[in-house]
Order: C-alpha cells, then structure tokens, then sequence
C-alpha cells in the first residue's frame, strides 16, 4: 500500500516539476501579433470628399488670380492654373507620388510606386485605399505650383512655365514632401510638425516665386495701371471657394474622420476670420480704406497661417495666430516696392511669408510636442531648422531652373508681346469680348 502512494507521489511530482522549474515559459501567452489594417468606410468617404474639396481650390485660386491682373491678361493667368491639373497629373501618376512617398532614404523616394505598381483596390494606406491616399497628396502636389504662378503672373510664356512646374515638382515639391510626410523623411525623423503643408505646400511656393520674380525682372508698365485689377468680384469668389475647399485640405490631413478633423476644421474657419478681421483694421489704420482686396488677402494668409498648424492648435492659438499673419504679410507686401522686385499677386508676401510664420508659429501653440522632443523651445528649433532648409532648398533649386530655361526654350515673353496681352498672344483669345 504504501509503495502504492510512494509510486503515485514520484509520478506526481515528475509531472509538477517542468511546471516549477519552467514555470513562466509553460504557461505565458504568446504575443499576440499586430492588428492587420483594415478599411474604415467612414474615413474612406471623408477623404474622397476632401480630395474633391482640395481639388475645387483649383479653379478657387483661378479666379482669385485671374481678377487680380489687368484685362488683357486674365486667361493667360487663370490657365496657368488650369494646365497645372493637366501636366502635374500625370507627373503624379508616373513618378511624383512615388518620390515621395515610398523607399527607405530620408531625402528623396525611388520608383517602387511608379505608375501605382503594387498598388490595387485592397491595398491600404491606414484606413483608407492607398488610392485615395494618392487622390488626397494628388490635390497638394497639383496646387502647390500653381501658387508659384502668382508671382510670375503676365510676363511669362506658357512653354517655359509648363517645363518650370514640371521640373520643380520633380526637383523641389516630391523631395521635400519625402523630408516632411514620408516616415522616413529626414524632416519627419526630426519630428517637424507640418500638419497640411505650411512649409511644404505654402513655403514652398512662395519662395519660388520670390526667386522667379527676381529672375526674370518686373513687368513692363508703371503706375496704378500695372497693379490695376480687372474684376474683384472673381478675387472675392475665389476667396471663397478657396476657403470652402481649405477645410479638406486641413481637416483631410490626418487621413480620417475623428476628433482631430473636427478640431483642423474648427481651427481653418477661426484663424481666417481673425486674419481678415485684422487686415482690414491695418488696412484702414493706414489708408483710410478697408477694401474687399484687403479682406481677401486676410483670409487668405489666416488660411496659410493655420494650415501648418491645423492638427495641433487649439482655437486660442488659431485666433492668436490669424491676427498675427495679417500685419506680418501686410508689411512684407508693402516691402517689395522698397526692394524692388515685382511679386505680381503677392504670392511670397501671403503665402512665403505666411507660410514661414505659420510653421515657426505651430511650435509655439502646439497643444503637444512632437515625437522625441523634449521642450516647447526644442520644438521650436526644429520648425526654425525645417523652415530654413525647406526655403533655402526651393530658392536655390528655383533660381537654377528659371535661369536655365529662359536661356534656353525662353521664360519671359518678349516685351512686345508682353504689351499687347498675353491673351491674344499665347492664346489667341480674349477674355472679356464686350
């Protein structure tokens, strides 16, 4: 009997043993392996509307420019715009999306997404359908060199700005969107926070267009007719439809349809209002006279002011923010008669200008630093630095390209030209036949 239970206890204890000795090993659960993404249709419907929404700024930014020159060049302008769509499209789909947005260096992409290769309906970009993450980055990478036209705006010829645009895209729009959004951008890793495009859209382009307009020389003509617009009423409508697509272009930046996008949106109706609001109590403080351009141009640097900021501020910042933009780009406009160059819609004055201080600003009133930053000063630094690098690249790179190809297939139209109307000279047409 008792050899019995001495036999059952041996048996017992041989099989209690691993499980003493390898306790932990035996019975901790194995790791559960990461959650597979899986599409939201929700997120995936708001951002084929804010691609639409980004996309109707387009024609917005067509008709705020078009009613700013004079008559006889407001085709010439608005199809500088237009044929933006038309060229940077397929520059997009060739290659565009995929310098920016895949390979593993953090200055520039490859050709892995070229023409969409490996990119069908079930592949995902978070939430969404990596084709709506195209369609979405699409819309930023078609407006941003459309904005350059500004400040180049009735002395250019068609030939020369379409090679400009699509070799700036190329060169200066798709790496620097690589440093900014890519996850292994140089930019990114640096944590910069540039929620929708305040260095890479707005700095970007304004710069460029500081460095064309200087290249290539003023217009021809002096005196209240060269500034004169042709229909302020297109300026204000553009305006407006430049705010009604803004909100995809900030609140579609975090790719989906939460909290977050509700605050972007918040953000891109106050700042706005507060710009506007404070331009034309500057304007009226110094001419006598608040004028529809003045409440135009002040929503349009709260627009650019918030854009780096819209995923990050809240609406104290928003408003500090807005009324802020609009004395500092007021008097960077006001600045181009003293130093000579001839930014012919203001693109640098509203959009550099306001771009930069958007940026700079963002790390001020971000209500959370950015991965690995330690202070609000660290943070600032880093929106100092990306601001610098970014500006200075898209200058140096602009001054290269619009030198070279003036003195190559020509830039500038001739002045006889130039005089007579780019209209009728490139076009053939008229735009107001009365």
């Amino acid at each position: 009997m008792f050899m019995n239970w001495t036999k059952r206890l041996l048996l017992l204890l041989t099989l209690l043993l691993p499980m003493v000795l390898f306790g932990q090993e035996a019975t901790a659960p194995a790791e559960a392996a990461p959650a597979a993404p899986v599409a939201d249709k929700a997120d995936t419907v708001w951002m084929v509307v804010a691609s639409a929404l980004v996309f109707f700024m387009i024609p917005g930014l067509a008709l705020f420019y078009g009613g700013l020159v004079r008559s006889k060049n407001v085709l010439s302008t608005m199809m500088h715009s237009f044929v933006a769509i038309l060229v940077l499209t397929l520059q997009w789909t060739i290659f565009g999306y995929s310098f920016a947005f895949s390979g593993t260096n953090p200055y520039f992409g490859n050709f892995d997404l070229a023409f969409l290769n490996g990119i069908d309906e079930n592949t995902l970009e978070a939430t969404i359908p990596k084709y709506v993450h195209f369609l979405f980055q699409g819309m930023f990478a078609l407006i941003t060199p459309a904005l350059i036209s500004g400040a180049i705006a009735e002395r250019v010829k068609l030939g020369g700005y379409v090679v400009f645009i699509f070799l700036w895209s190329t060169l200066v729009y798709d790496p620097v969107a690589h440093w900014v959004w890519a996850a292994d951008g140089w930019l990114f890793k640096m944590s910069a926070l540039d929620f929708a495009g305040g260095t890479v859209v707005h700095l970007l382009s304004g710069i460029a267009g500081l460095a064309a307009a200087i290249v290539l020389g003023k217009r021809k003509g002096e005196g209240p007719a060269l500034i004169a617009p042709n229909n302020l009423t297109y300026t204000l409508i553009g305006a407006g439809l430049l705010w009604f697509g803004w909100f995809g272009f900030n609140a579609g930046s975090g790719l989906a349809i939460n909290g977050l996008a509700a605050r972007a949106f918040l953000v891109t109706l106050i700042a706005p209002a507060a710009a506007g609001v404070a331009w034309l109590v500057i304007e009226y403080v110094h001419t006598k006279k608040a004028t529809a351009l003045g409440a135009a141009s002040g929503i349009v640097a709260g627009l650019v002011v918030i854009t780096p900021a819209s995923g990050f501020v809240g609406v104290q910042g928003a408003i500090i923010m807005g009324l802020l933009v609009s004395p500092v780009c007021y008097g960077a406009i006001l600045l181009k008669g003293k130093l000579g160059y001839d930014d012919s819609l203001d693109a640098f004055g509203i959009h550099g200008v306001g771009g930069a201080l958007g940026a700079v600003l963002t790390g001020v009133f971000t209500l959370s630093l950015g991965a690995g930053v330690a202070t609000k000063g660290d943070q600032i630094l880093v929106q100092v630095i990306s601001v610098v690098a970014t500006g200075a690249y898209s200058f140096v790179v602009s001054v290269i390209l619009v030198f070279l190809i003036d003195k190559t297939i020509g830039f500038r139209i001739s002045e006889e030209k130039e005089i007579t109307g780019l209209d009728s000279e490139i076009h053939g047409e008229k735009g107001y036949i009365l």
